[in-house]
This record gives C-alpha cells, structure tokens and sequence, in this order.
C-alpha cells in the first residue's frame, strides 16, 4: 500500500547522501518533495501541513546542523514524525475490572466488520482469552450466517439468537448477550453492528442505542485502508454520531496509496489499534506507529518479524536442532531441512516476510515477482525420497535422482541442485553451530576460524626443510620471525601481506554457490 510513498521519500533522502553540511535551499528542496510524496499518497492536506512544518522547524536548527551526517538525521526526524502522525505510542486494549469487557464494531457498510469480529476473536483467543462473538447486524441478508461461520473457522462461540435478513431487535441481543457471556464464562464480547452510512440517521441511532445498552469497553471504528480522503470524513461523522475510541484500519494489503492511515489519527485524535493485511484469519494485528513508520521508510520491520518467529518456532526444537548441528553436518539431515521449510512457512507469504527485512526497498520487484510456489517444489522433491535418502543424501545416484524428478513432477537437474546446495548449507551451518564462523572467512572478529587456520599453518610449516646453510637458515630465521611481529602489530585480521590483498578478497566458491 505505501510502495509509492516509500519510493517517493527514498528518491528524495537519496539526494541528500553524500552532503557534509545542508543547506536552507536543501532543507526547502527536501520539504518540498516530502509534500508532494504526502499529497500523491493521499494524506489530508491539514495533516501534510502540521508535518512539514515540524520537520522544517527541526531540520533547519542546531539538531542538523550540529550533526556529523546530516542526511540521516533529517531521516530520523522524518521518522519520527511519521511514528507522531500515525498516533505516537502502541495503544493496547482496555480491559474491564470485571469481565466480561465489551467491545463494539462499528464502521461503513463493506468495511470487513463481519470478517474483522472473527480476526479479533481469533487473536484474543491466542492471548488466552474466551471471547464471544455477537451477531447484531441483523439489517444485511445472510449477515447473522457469515458470522456463524467466521466464527467457526476461528474457533470461538458466537451468540446468534436471531436470524437476521430485517428480524429482530439488534439492541436487545446486545444486551441479552451480556448476560450469557457472564453465564457461558466468556471474559470477552465483540459486538458486530450494522454497516451503516454517515448520513444514514436511522441506523447511527440504532448504533447509539446499542452503545447506551450495553456500555462497551471500547468502540472500536473499522476504516478500510482504500478509501483515502473519505475516510477521513466518515470517521468524523462517527466520532460525532456514536464515538469511538480507536480505529481499525482493513484491507491493508490493497494498493490504493494509504494516505487514510495517516491521516486518520491527527485528524480524529483517536489512535489506530489494530491492522488487517489480508484475507485470512491470521492476517491481523496490533498496530504499531513506530514499525509503520519504519516500513514507510524503507528500514524494515524486524521486531515483528522476530514476534511471527516467536509465535512459530518451538523453543525447544530449535535447541534441539542447535545441538544436532554441534555434533556434526552429518546429523541434519533432509528431514529436518524440510520441517523447517515447513516452519518458515507457517509465518506467512515468503514476500512479506523479506519484505520486512531492512533494505529490501530496493529489491521489491524481484520480492513482488517470487514464486511462493518454489517452496512446494521443494518440500515434494523430498518427499518423493525414501526415508533412507533423506537421512543419507550421499546414496542418490543417477538411477535415484530419476525416479525422484519423476515422482515430484520436476528435472533431474533440479533434484540434482537441490542435494548439492543441501550439503553445502549443511556444512556451512554445522560450522557456524560449532562457532567456527563462515568457513573461508578465517581470523574475522565474530566469525571463527582463526584456530584452525594456524593449526593448519603450523602443521605445514612442521614439513617444511630447512637450508642446510648456517648464515642462509639464519637469515630464513629472521625474515620469518619479522614476518610474526608485522602480522602481530599492523596486520589484526590474520589476513597475508604477502599474498591476498584484503580489498581482493573474495569468498570461497561453496559459499558463493550457496549464496546464489
């Protein structure tokens, strides 16, 4: 969604590399193409003009100026007035002091409130709560039935007493709800109202009504992410109307240009809690200003990506993989490749889960055109193999590879690569596990290797002969010992000074292969 965005302000940054000291021209230039940026994203011009007034007021005092890299700190500044403008600091839930807690939906028809109930729910229940979903939305035909079944697919009760299709008295199931919330031990109800229009006074009375009868903890406006300028509009016509407390933004996988994200916050003053970014269950949650602002501007998010990790992975079957590789390559074997393929998989789309690592701005093309298919390829090439290939790759000969391209429907090549990347990785992994560093990467700070390479180095010096010469052997000696000292004192990496220059170096061919 903010790919556009992104691009506009990298453009603009990229111009400002390389200058010592800016000058009020640059910082007007810069303002300049940040408002254009802001504009062509769709952002409410009130909110444009607060924004670019801070950054100019903070760019052009001692905060730049005073900087050893002006460049980058006019990014942090941007930055953080971005994370200012989409809502500060992560707002979280409230919860009642006696449950159960109340939480209302409410929003414009087509918004994804019905689907968005469900998300909730799902990610509430994986906080180790029990909530109920509420059906409501008694105006819209088969509303009362897609709830039933969102709520299915995410495994939490619903409370459905009507239904629906223009039955029923949507206030008095709001409020009979409570009740059997308290009765069924449901600490948390989510209430799915009506989609209704602005202007549409009947039904905002009706949301009103609910509100009144029920007293929820939280009001919670879902805003689809694609509707832009409007968004701000409507959000207002709600605050006034019903009131809420905090903002829901959907869709926000589309490619419409985000400018109500950043727009809705300032303009209503109520904080966005929550993100839906695609069609699935798990496609939601909570919003953060700082990880937003980042993403926008191209840094990544690496916090989320190690909170989908930590979701994902098994505490103890990383250990457990951690120690297979300590005693050895030979020890991991295909299947545990495969389980964690698998693992990876779960988090999500391989795309945005690389889209959230910091510089992967500049490859988006490449992000956008990779084939989440190669994974599948993958994981069926090892499960044509019999069990005895996958815990010993080195038997697969020609014969094998055959039969394994003709079970998973590829090449021979590609069974043929897969194996041997395999064994490469395999051994590049086990040494790492084992804390030798990247192998070829001898004596580097963090990485390993230097033990080896001198027991190497003194093994062969052991062979090598001496002149039989006394003044020659002497003189061998010598040059020998001053070789020691230079390396000791000006040479800290272990790298030769007479052999491979540091700025020449290159990585050993299995790594390179690996790499590729």
């Amino acid at each position: 969604m903010f790919d556009t965005l992104s691009d506009r302000l990298a453009s603009t940054f990229k111009n400002l590399r390389g200058k010592g000291r800016l000058s009020e021209a640059d910082i007007d230039a810069t303002a300049r193409e940040i408002r254009i940026a802001l504009l062509e994203a769709d952002v409410a011009l009130p909110v444009v003009r607060a924004f670019i007034k801070q950054v100019k007021e903070r760019a052009t005092g001692s905060e730049v100026s005073q900087a050893l890299n002006p460049a980058q700190q006019v990014i942090k500044i941007v930055n953080e007035e971005l994370v200012g403008i989409l809502g500060g600091e992560t707002r979280r839930l409230r919860f009642a002091k006696t449950p159960p807690t109340v939480i209302m939906l409410a929003g414009l028809q087509g918004a994804g409130k019905t689907t968005l109930a469900g998300k909730l729910g799902r990610w509430l229940k994986a906080q180790g709560h029990a909530p109920l979903l509420v059906a409501c939305d008694l105006q819209r035909p088969n509303a009362v039935n897609q709830l039933s079944v969102v709520a299915e697919r995410a495994g939490v009760a619903v409370y459905a007493p009507e239904p629906g299709n223009g039955t029923g008295d949507p206030v008095k199931v709001a409020k009979d709800s409570i009740e059997f919330a308290r009765g069924k031990q449901h600490d948390v109800v989510i209430v799915d109202t009506a989609g209704r229009l602005g202007i549409d006074q009947e039904l905002m009375q009706q949301a009103a009504d609910i509100r009144d009868a029920v007293s929820p903890d939280e009001i919670l406006f879902i805003v689809d992410a694609m509707i832009g300028q409007d968004a701000v509009n409507t959000a207002e016509a709600f605050r006034d109307g019903v009131g809420f407390d905090g903002v829901v933004l959907s869709k926000l996988d589309g490619d419409a240009r985000g400018g109500a994200a950043l727009s809705i916050a300032h303009v209503t003053g109520k904080q966005i809690m929550f993100a839906s970014n695609g069609e699935k269950l798990d496609d939601f949650d909570a919003f953060h200003p700082d990880r937003m602002a980042s993403r926008i501007l191209g840094m990544g998010d690496m916090l989320s990506l190690i909170e989908k990790a930590e979701q994902t992975f098994s505490q103890a079957e990383a250990e457990k993989m951690a120690a297979k590789l300590q005693k050895g390559p030979k020890e991991f074997t295909l299947d545990d490749f495969l389980a964690q393929m698998e693992q990876v998989r779960k988090m999500g789309s391989i795309s945005k889960l690389l889209g959230m690592l910091p510089g992967m701005g500049q490859m988006k093309d490449q992000i956008n055109n990779l084939d989440e298919r190669e994974v599948d390829r993958t994981a069926a090439v090892i499960k044509s193999m019999t069990p005895a290939e996958r815990q010993e790759p080195t038997i697969i000969n020609g014969s094998r590879r055959a039969r394994i391209a003709k079970g998973s429907g590829v090449d021979v090549s590609t069974v043929k690569n897969l194996v041997e990347r395999f064994f490469e990785a395999r051994k590049m992994m086990s040494k790492m596990a084992q804390g030798g560093g990247m192998p070829g990467m001898p004596g580097m700070p963090g990485m390993g290797g230097g033990a080896a390479r001198k027991k190497k180095q003194v093994k062969q010096a052991k062979g090598k002969r001496k002149s039989g010469n006394p003044m020659k052997r002497k003189a061998e000696e010598e040059a020998a010992a001053a070789r020691r000292e230079a390396a000791e004192a000006g040479n800290p990496l272990g790298l030769p000074q007479g052999g491979q220059d540091p700025q020449n170096f290159e990585l050993p061919d299995e790594f390179k292969k690996f790499m590729s």
